[in-house]
């Protein structure tokens, strides 16, 4: 079979002149099953358009949606010693690294910018989730900090996008040192006097959500996405109990008060704008009074 599929078809190929399909040409809705090409789901922000079901999103893609223009500065990715631990599990962790570098195009799961959202400068830090389903190691947790301490030197808020499983496993107690690392680099640009948002997105789990992902002076969240420490089921087999039905969703949080406020994708970008120019007391034309008392800001609320 395999001197069929590596030999034969690509000759076949050829010699017809046939181009090989993309095999994630189209996208399956996982609420529906409808099926989406991937230029539309791209075109609308990978949100699908008839269900409205939020796809996870590439970084360099929400940096570029977010930023005026999508022009902004990336910052540097820190350099880290990159198998402390010398881990192998099937295969070895540098290797793991080679393979998700090559899949993202990205030196780890980080990746920050410097730009305007609606003329208001900010620090954005984004995960992406597609490298190594978006785990803090060390090279993330560098990259956080000094994400943090730029919007302190600039003087401007910073805005967290979280989507991770969590704590890098392959690296051990050394990952779990960048939970109170990154704490403290919130604690710096609070004390510097800087607002700090988080927007939540699916997932945000384990230890990037005992950490950062929940110490925001606002959290806000996109439709649908999990939100939690431990998993549902992990929870149920704890306590041997059935759990509400939409536990752990944004939607579920906003009505216990864990979320400030549910958002579209689409209306993020104003959003922040809108409550970061409140919180900043920048003036601005487009804050009106019903900005002031969140009447005119954009909420999903108990369904």
């Amino acid at each position: 079979m395999n001197w069929i599929t590596n030999y034969v078809r690509p000759r076949i190929n050829s010699m017809l002149g046939r181009r090989e399909v993309p095999e994630n040409l189209w996208i399956k809705c996982p609420e529906t099953g409808e099926m989406v090409f991937h230029k539309d789901l791209e075109d609308n922000k990978w949100v699908i358009p008839a269900s409205g079901f939020h796809m996870k999103m590439p970084a360099k893609a929400r940096l570029a949606d977010l930023f005026d223009d999508g022009e902004y500065e990336a910052l540097p990715q820190p350099r880290v010693m990159q198998d402390p631990l010398k881990f192998r599990d099937s295969k070895k962790y540098v290797d793991r690294l080679k393979e998700n570098r090559v899949k993202t195009e990205q030196e780890d799961t980080i990746l920050s910018g410097v730009g305007k959202v609606r003329g208001l400068k900010l620090v954005a830090v984004v995960h992406e989730f597609n490298f190594m389903a978006g785990s803090l190691g060390i090279a993330a947790g560098e990259a956080i900090v000094k994400a943090f301490e730029r919007a302190i030197a600039e003087k401007c808020p910073l805005v967290m996008f979280p989507a991770s499983g969590g704590a890098r496993m392959q690296e051990g107690i050394l990952s779990l040192m960048q939970l109170p690392r990154t704490t403290v680099a919130v604690d710096m640009l609070k004390e510097a006097g800087q607002p700090y948002i988080v927007v939540l997105t699916n997932p945000t789990t384990g230890g990037v959500t005992a950490s950062y992902a929940m110490l925001g002076d606002i959290h806000l969240a996109e439709p649908g996405a999990e939100i939690c420490f431990a998993g549902k089921r992990v929870i149920e087999q704890t306590i041997r109990e059935k759990l509400p039905e939409g536990f752990q969703t944004s939607e579920y949080l906003l009505e216990h008060g864990m979320v400030d406020m549910v958002v579209k994708r689409h209306d993020i970008p104003d959003t922040l704008a809108r409550l970061l120019k409140i919180l900043t007391k920048k003036p601005a034309n487009d804050v009106s009074a019903k900005d002031l008392n969140g009447a005119a800001l954009p909420m999903v609320a108990n369904g």
